[in-house]
């Protein structure tokens, strides 16, 4: 699965030590992540993570355009909803092609342990019914 991984500023720290806490499920997929983050998770895991520009230099964009491409499966994206984001119209944008394209979109901790828990067992196989 292509897996993006996205963390606010002040959430880098718990993507940081998500990954690490799964590091055995993350490396048997494709990781894409925004600049920062991206770099952060690669250093602390040794993990193999293809990093786009940061969300204000529109890595946000990027990610977009993959999921309209077909080319992302899933979005990690820990948001931080006590700071305002100068670049929040591509944050909308690009959760609101995870709505059109029906990509998982989970933007907290709680919802990315449910959904890493549920690729590591299998139970993701919704693409399959889509592709069929």
């Amino acid at each position: 699965m292509k897996i993006a991984l996205i963390a606010h500023d002040e959430k880098k720290d718990d993507m940081i030590n998500f990954a690490i806490s799964y590091k055995h499920i993350l490396k048997e997929h494709a990781l894409f992540a925004t600049g920062t983050t991206g770099q952060r998770i690669a250093e602390a895991t040794g993990l193999d993570v293809h990093r786009f520009n940061s969300g204000p230099l529109g890595g946000d964009q990027q990610i977009g355009a993959k999921i309209s491409e077909n080319e992302m499966d899933l979005v990690i994206f820990f948001k931080d909803p006590l700071t305002a984001q100068p670049h929040e119209p591509d944050i909308s944008a690009l959760m609101r092609l995870c709505d059109v394209y029906q990509i998982p979109l989970v933007t907290n901790l709680a919802g990315a342990e449910v959904m890493i828990r549920a690729l590591e067992a299998g139970f993701f196989h919704w693409r399959d019914v889509i592709d069929a």
